[in-house]
C-alpha cells in the first residue's frame, strides 16, 4: 500500500490533469483568459501543495496552462523513487521544451527520467514507464479536445495539431523506453522481460 504522502501526490497530479482539461476547454471556446473558478481553482492546489500565500493566480490561459504543467513537472520529480528530476538532453534541470504548434499555440513536452541514484535498473524503468503513461494520458486529452472541436467546429485544425503534437511526444518516448529496456537487458545478458505497451483503446 502507498504511504500517505505517495497518495496526497498521486491524488494532486491527477487534480492538475482536470486543470489543464479545463485550460484546453477555455481554448477551444476561443477564451484567452483564465476564467474566476479556473484561476481559484489554481490557488486552491497551490495552497494544498503548501504555499501558504500563493501569488495571485495567472491570468491568461496560457500562463495558467504554464504554471498547472510546472506543478505537474514538481509531482511527478517528487516520486519517492526518483531522486533527479527530469530533464531535456542539453537544457539545465526543470527547463521545459515546448512544441510551437502555431504562433498563437504551444504544447509543453515530457522527457524520460535519467537513471536514478541508486542505481538500480528496476526503479529507472518503472520511472520511465510512468512518464511514458502520462505521455499517453496527454494525448489522450488532446484527442479527446479534437473530436469535440470537430463535432462543435471550433478551431478543430489548431486541436488537431496539437493532438498530433502530443502523439508525436507519446510515441517517441515509447520509442525511447523501448530502447532503454532492450539495452538494459542485453547489459545484464537476458532477454528483455516484456514492452512498454500503451493502454488499449
Amino acid at each position: 500500500m502507498a504511504a500517505p504522502a505517495e497518495l496526497r501526490r498521486r491524488l494532486l497530479l491527477a487534480e492538475s490533469d482536470v486543470l489543464l482539461e479545463d485550460v484546453e476547454m477555455l481554448r477551444l471556446n476561443d477564451q484567452s483568459e483564465a476564467s474566476p473558478r479556473l484561476r481559484e481553482a489554481i490557488r486552491a492546489m497551490q495552497i494544498r501543495l503548501g504555499r501558504r500565500n500563493p501569488p495571485l493566480p495567472p491570468a491568461t490561459l496560457d500562463a495558467a496552462h504554464d504554471l498547472v504543467f510546472a506543478v505537474q513537472q514538481r509531482l511527478m520529480a517528487a516520486n519517492p523513487r526518483n531522486p533527479r528530476p527530469t530533464r531535456h538532453l542539453g537544457r539545465p534541470t526543470g527547463q521545459p521544451v515546448i512544441t510551437l504548434i502555431r504562433e498563437d499555440r504551444k504544447w509543453k513536452v515530457l522527457a524520460l527520467p535519467p537513471p536514478t541514484a541508486s542505481g538500480q535498473d528496476d526503479d529507472w524503468i518503472e520511472l520511465v514507464e510512468l512518464t511514458v503513461e502520462r505521455a499517453w494520458d496527454r494525448w489522450c486529452y488532446a484527442q479527446q479536445h479534437a473530436v469535440r472541436a470537430a463535432r462543435v467546429r471550433t478551431k478543430p485544425q489548431l486541436a488537431l495539431a496539437v493532438a498530433q503534437a502530443a502523439w508525436n511526444n507519446y510515441w517517441l518516448l515509447l520509442q525511447d523506453a523501448e530502447r532503454i529496456k532492450e539495452r538494459l537487458s542485453v547489459g545484464r545478458g537476458r532477454l528483455a522481460g516484456g514492452t512498454f505497451a500503451a493502454p488499449r483503446i
